[in-house]
């Protein structure tokens, strides 16, 4: 039996030519491809198996196309999306991104310089702003969707978790493996499975970033189950506090 790269690639080869796996996150595993009408390397993300069984695939491709409306300097376009198999392999396109993540800064660096961390929020949230002007909402802002190309902040994966809880067959509370977002940046409503969420919970995860570039750590940490009960029962630690002197 092939396997999803193979089938996808088979189906793609007009269009793209998959070099090589890039790396893999909580919701997709990522390919090196090259776009063969325009001559460029790209990304494809196509999502994690777990998550393809419970959505509808014409929905999820629908619902993801709302997003490529985006443009904004600190928006990673997307530039193209599908289906494969008749919906069991589901991909999204964006640009190749140079640079680290915020994450990967993080992990190395610790604590950001509180002026650079300011302007790199400044930038999350001017993003956000404009996004949420359009009707959009990200519901997974986190360090490893921030890129950090030429010392700026660019938001990734806008819209993907907001089109994969529409696209599901039934909605249904996710588990930790499967979740459409992050514990520790997630605002109390969503990591309790509330539906209602707006863009809101995107501005609570964007302080919590803010929050970890300044003290090096986020406000709460554990497992999926102790980060949401400290969420609900007490206040974050003083930022000021852990803050590194200057």
């Amino acid at each position: 039996m092939s396997t999803t790269v193979e089938r996808l690639s088979a189906a793609l080869a007009e269009r793209y030519r998959i070099e090589r796996e890039l790396g893999a996150g909580g919701m997709a595993t990522v390919y090196l491809a090259h776009d063969l009408k325009h001559d460029r390397d790209v990304a494809i993300k196509v999502l994690r198996p777990e998550l393809t069984e419970s959505l509808t695939g014409g929905r999820f491709v629908r619902e993801i196309a709302v997003t490529a409306r985006l443009n904004y300097p600190h928006i990673l376009a997307l530039l193209d999306s599908g289906e494969v198999d008749g919906g069991s392999i589901l991909y999204y396109v964006m640009p190749l991104a140079t640079g680290e993540s915020l994450r990967d800064r993080l992990d190395r660096d610790g604590a950001i310089p509180i002026r650079e961390a300011l302007r790199l929020s400044i930038e999350v949230i001017e993003a956000l702003s404009y996004a949420h002007a359009q009707g959009v909402v990200h519901r997974d802002i986190k360090p490893a969707n921030i890129l950090l190309s030429g010392g700026h902040a660019v938001v990734a994966d806008f819209g993907i978790a907001k089109a994969i809880g529409n696209a599901r067959d039934t909605p249904t509370l996710t588990t930790a493996g499967t979740s459409l977002g992050t514990p520790t940046y997630m605002a109390p409503e969503q990591a309790t499975g509330e539906s209602d969420i707006d863009h809101r919970a995107d501005l609570y995860a964007a302080g919590v970033m803010l929050y970890e570039m300044l003290a090096g750590v986020p406000p709460f940490v554990g497992t999926w189950t102790q980060v949401v009960a400290e969420k609900l029962s007490r206040d974050a630690p003083s930022v000021t506090a852990r803050c590194p002197a200057s």
